[in-house]
């Protein structure tokens, strides 16, 4: 399936990322829309909670592109991670991804996830925060180092993917998988409703067939 369509709906959808897995979540409901990076930068402040500075991010992706799709749906997410009460982000260098995935070896953290959504023909905006709870094995330095080197880590929050290599490390995952990922969908398809922007996939049925255990590809 196409990420971007040729096909002009009543209300162009722009989504506010450069993540192919947003993307490609964001394609499963089969609406035509367009990925635009986003003119914001994810600054952690240690001042913020971790919901705050999730929802901060995601807003901040969405309206960063208001001025240049002043007409247009603007959908912006955003994830980290949250370790024993720390926040963790996108690692800086392999040496920060390694430094990362040794502190979540062998234990639980949670991810949270928000979206934000805005319609300038139908305010106000919408805010959904999702939270997964993951447990990793322990994993030797040999395992690290390796799965580091691939680069799949870089771009990651916690430096580890759900979807792809990471997921052998995986013990335990309680919660929507596709916002673990980086985009719930359920709170989008009343927010698309209200838009009367119709919506082909059957959102309710693709969270009961599919989990992280079964999903290898989107």
């Amino acid at each position: 399936m196409p990420l971007i369509s040729d096909a002009v709906p009543r209300q162009s959808i722009i989504l506010a990322s450069t993540s192919a897995r947003r993307k490609a979540i964001l394609s499963l409901l089969g609406i035509p829309f367009q990925a635009v990076p986003p003119r914001f930068e994810e600054i952690l402040d240690e001042k913020r909670s971790i919901v705050e500075e999730v929802t901060a991010f995601a807003e901040g992706k969405a309206l960063s592109l208001r001025e240049a799709f002043p007409k247009s749906i603007l959908i912006g997410s955003d994830t980290l991670i949250e370790c024993e009460g720390e926040k963790i982000g996108k690692p800086r260098d392999p040496k920060d991804a390694k430094k990362i995935l040794r502190r979540l070896s062998g234990r639980s953290h949670r991810i949270w996830t928000a979206v934000f959504l805005s319609d300038p023909l139908q305010p106000p905006s919408e805010i959904h925060v999702e939270t997964i709870d993951v447990t990793l094995r322990n994993m030797s330095d040999v395992e690290i180092d390796q799965y580091v080197a691939t680069g799949d880590p870089l771009d990651k929050a916690g430096a580890y993917s759900l979807q792809g290599e990471g997921r052998r490390f995986i013990e335990r995952l309680a919660g929507d998988y596709l916002a673990a990922v980086g985009l719930p969908l359920k709170p989008m398809v009343p927010f698309f409703q209200r838009a009367h922007i119709p919506v082909p996939l059957d959102v309710e049925r693709l969270y009961r067939e599919r989990d992280f255990m079964n999903w290898r590809t989107f």
